[in-house]
């Protein structure tokens, strides 16, 4: 008996949690996409604005299609920074249907 219940129980939290999609409210960041290219079939680059900056980001798990330009939602899931100098980042876009894909900052521009 109790091991059913337990079974239930964890067939219950997994269902919610698979059921759970990602929050807009997280996605604060507007990033605006202002060039779309495809690289090797499968990576997608992306030339960006972002407060201001202009930065160049890079997805390799892209569907090989080009992504419309325009204002996305985001947010950043990944800022190291090892020292001074020397700095990760990872952007979350959240699109209309509530797919994601993470982008890295692999350029920035002054």
């Amino acid at each position: 008996m109790k091991k059913t219940v337990l079974s239930l129980k964890l067939l219950c939290s997994m269902f919610a949690w698979a059921a759970a999609g990602p929050n807009p409210a997280d996605y604060h960041i507007t990033i605006h996409v202002i060039v779309s290219r495809i690289q090797f079939i499968s990576k997608q680059d992306l030339d960006v604005l972002i407060d201001g900056r202009k930065y160049e980001l890079l997805c390799e798990c892209a569907s090989g299609a080009l992504l419309a330009l325009g204002d996305y939602k985001a947010k950043l899931v990944k800022d190291k920074h090892k020292t001074a100098y020397d700095s990760i980042q990872i952007y979350e876009f959240l699109f209309a249907d509530h797919n994601t894909r993470r982008f890295e900052v692999v350029g920035v521009t002054e």
